[in-house]
């Protein structure tokens, strides 16, 4: 990786305050060294990363992970970033910039070494092999063209849901393709997906539903330093035997502008 093409991700929009992050000799993704969050980017938002973040990335799927300082610096604990750096297959020679969204929201945008340029992922990444993944060159804004539709009886992971639309009750209704990691506790909604859909969310604790073909579940909807998410997911997950991997398009229904449901849709079930 030349040291040009790191720069050049540092110096686009830079009215924003972001890091990057890619392995020195010796350093592996699980290194405590790569944990740790650079101070000067810390400082830069007074009172935003203080025991917790969340990561969003570009096909809309969320980490939340705890934070913890020592004398050497503000870390992220490691069993939360080793779920990111899983569910990521992120290799030796990937790069990942780091941009301050909002208090507490870091979005990550995950860049593959192709050749002598980075190369942007844009859909949830399948398997380790980058010949394998679905990446953009970073130039290019527009997405990558859908995968064909899978023949087979089993749920489709989210980098080869085709064409989601198609699931929608309602094609103007927000949504989302949530793609299982480790973690079910909650079903987040990322801070990237509530921007473009300028979506808005009762206070904590409210009540929400989940909708789905024969039932509908009540839950809550819970506010963390000002990211949204809903729990009672851990239910669903298992009820419908749901695994890491799977994907659930998540159509969001509202009530004037509020979110007050989501109606879950299994691609290929």
């Amino acid at each position: 990786m030349s040291g040009k093409s790191v720069y050049n991700l540092l110096q686009d929009n830079v009215s924003k305050p972001r890091f990057c992050k890619s392995l020195s000799s010796g350093e592996t993704w699980s290194s405590k060294s790569v944990r740790i969050i650079p101070e000067e980017f810390v400082r830069s938002a007074p009172g935003a990363f203080e025991h917790r973040v969340v990561f969003s990335v570009r096909w809309g799927n969320s980490w939340q992970l705890w934070l913890q300082r020592d004398k050497n610096g503000l870390f992220m604990e490691e069993e939360d970033w080793d779920e990111f750096v899983s569910d990521n297959f992120l290799g030796p020679n990937d790069v990942l910039l780091f941009t301050h969204a909002d208090t507490m929201f870091i979005e990550v945008q995950i860049y593959k070494q192709a050749s002598y340029h980075l190369k942007e992922i844009t859909s949830a990444p399948l398997q380790a092999d980058p010949q394998a993944e679905v990446v953009t060159p970073m130039p290019q804004t527009s997405p990558p063209a859908p995968a064909p539709a899978s023949t087979s009886g089993a749920r489709q992971a989210g980098a080869h849901v085709n064409n989601p639309e198609q699931y929608l009750s309602n094609p103007s209704n927000p949504f989302f393709v949530k793609t299982l990691g480790k973690k079910i506790d909650v079903l987040y909604v990322s801070h990237l997906v509530t921007e473009k859909y300028g979506l808005q969310f009762g206070p904590h604790n409210s009540t929400m539903f989940y909708l789905l073909p024969n039932e509908k579940i009540e839950a809550n909807t819970k506010i963390y330093g000002g990211c949204a998410c809903f729990n009672g997911w851990a239910a669903i997950c298992r009820k419908y035997k749901l695994k890491q991997g799977d994907a659930v398009v998540c159509e969001l229904e509202r009530s004037g502008a509020v979110v007050t449901a989501v109606r879950l849709h299994f691609p290929n079930e």
